[in-house]
């Protein structure tokens, strides 16, 4: 609306990456999610895979002021109600400019999730605009590994996902989010467990890219897997233990193991957490990981 921002929108996710590839590699750990989905949507593309079928809105946006400059960059991929754009940190300007635009070209918005102060500002600016109020729905911490702390052995190994156990993968892909909300004392987060399609965890364990943690018996008793890094930055998640392995330092030996592996591969290794989930974030700072910016996930209504 005028406020010397311009937006521009991009539902083709090479193209977005060869105007944003600048903005996303001066600072890849926090921009680690936009460049992650992009690079992804980008190479599904390229196997003949249409990516804004997986969601009612599919686009990536870059805000620039008026000399030109990318100020803020934002995507909405999220194949979850209610399809939640996610915003990386920018002017407070650049924000108000995409609510603004938004807003202007008809789209709902019941969330928004990503950087502090930005989604505050962007996400008042809808409720100013189209009606509403705004909730807190979760508050989130982006990680990334210092200097790795070993943990306490644990029985058994990590090796990497067989192709045979994409069903129990898919599961425990699902059941993470469930047990996640309740372990932090959320509802309404489970059905994130569906946004990871089967397709996606056979690609991600085709690439090695998912690890189970086994017994003696070569029997799966935690799951940690990881996305192909983006810019240098690799992102560890979900981390998994079935409620009747737990305690036994899995999710620790495995973490440990995973990052071993991708900072070998010449990796920087990040993660999120819930900032209200005690027992992730102990596991996690007790390894190493260090906090780098907190983020917001906000509904409006």
């Amino acid at each position: 609306m005028g406020n010397g921002f311009r937006v521009t929108f991009f539902d083709d996710a090479r193209a977005f990456l060869d105007r944003a590839a600048e903005r996303l590699a001066k600072d890849p750990v926090t921009a680690t999610v936009v460049a992650t989905m992009a690079e992804r949507a980008a190479a599904a593309a390229d196997r003949g895979v249409d990516p804004v079928a997986s969601s009612p809105f599919f686009w990536f946006a870059v805000v620039e002021d008026e000399a030109g400059a990318i100020a803020g960059v934002a995507m909405r991929t999220a194949p979850f109600a209610p399809y939640p754009p996610y915003l990386l940190a920018m002017p407070d300007g650049a924000a108000l400019a995409l609510a603004d635009a938004l807003v202007d070209r008809g789209e709902e918005i019941g969330g928004v999730n990503g950087a502090l102060p930005s989604t505050t500002v962007f996400a008042d600016r809808v409720a100013e605009r189209a009606g509403g109020g705004v909730a807190v729905t979760m508050h989130t911490r982006l990680f990334e590994l210092g200097t790795l702390v070993e943990p306490r052995p644990a029985r058994g190994r990590l090796r990497p996902a067989y192709d045979e156990e994409l069903p129990l993968a898919v599961e425990w892909f699902r059941q993470f989010h469930i047990d996640a909300d309740e372990q932090a004392g959320h509802e309404g987060h489970a059905d994130r467990g569906e946004s990871t399609s089967a397709d996606d965890i056979r690609e991600r364990i085709r690439q090695g890219r998912v690890w189970m943690w086994v017994d003696d018996g070569d029997t799966p008793v935690h799951l940690t897997a990881a996305n192909p890094p983006a810019y240098g930055v690799a992102r560890i998640g979900p981390v998994f233990t079935p409620k009747e392995h737990r305690g036994q330092g899995y999710a620790s030996a495995a973490v440990a193991g995973v990052s071993r592996h991708l900072l070998a591969e010449g990796s920087r290794v990040t993660l999120f957490t819930d900032q209200a989930n005690p027992t992730s974030n102990g596991i996690y700072t007790a390894l190493g990981f260090e906090p780098v910016v907190d983020m917001v996930e906000l509904t409006i209504r």
